[in-house]
């Protein structure tokens, strides 16, 4: 059950994902999902940071899907912003918004990534889609209430991933935000 929720990579932000990286795992696709991790919870729209990754990533060739539990409403304006498509209410962490968005993508799981900041709903869903998983910190701790009850799980799982896989390169979390 613990390698269900076990990311494949660990890190701060988002921003620290580098186009090289993924295409030296062999990635060309890339689902992302969009609050706490492209963007604030409840925040109208991205960062510049992000704008520019995501022009960073569309330059190298990687091809994007934003992957949300949110409503369709609001995720079609903020995938239309940054020109990518998108799958709303996606049930995750359930595969089936995943599989999706490789259809939308047009590639194998083999050749995709999932980025997210919660391990029961992003990495849990990747895993179950058979997708190179990637976890990053929240970028805000200002978060929906069910997310928030998640993460002393989630805590509690990322201190037994470390115990039990030294080599997995984990970057260690304040408890305000994991």
């Amino acid at each position: 059950m613990l390698a269900l929720l076990t990311p494949h990579l660990h890190l701060d932000s988002v921003l620290d994902l580098s186009p090289e990286y993924l295409h030296s795992v062999n990635r060309v696709g890339l689902l992302l999902d969009v609050d706490c991790t492209l963007k604030d919870h409840g925040a109208p729209t991205f960062p510049p940071s992000t704008l520019e990754w995501i022009q960073l990533m569309r330059s190298s060739g990687l091809r994007m899907c934003l992957l949300s539990n949110g409503k369709a409403r609001r995720i079609e304006p903020l995938a239309r912003t940054l020109q990518i498509p998108f799958v709303a209410k996606a049930f995750k962490p359930f595969p089936f918004g995943c599989r999706a968005a490789l259809r939308l993508l047009d590639l194998p799981s083999q050749k995709c990534a999932i980025v997210g900041d919660q391990i029961f709903a992003d990495v849990l869903a990747g895993q179950l889609a058979r997708l190179f998983t990637v976890l990053v910190r929240p970028t805000s701790p200002i978060e929906p209430i069910w997310t928030r009850i998640k993460r002393p799980f989630e805590r509690f799982v990322l201190k037994r991933i470390a115990s039990r896989t030294p080599s997995l390169n984990l970057v260690s979390h304040s408890s305000d935000q994991f």
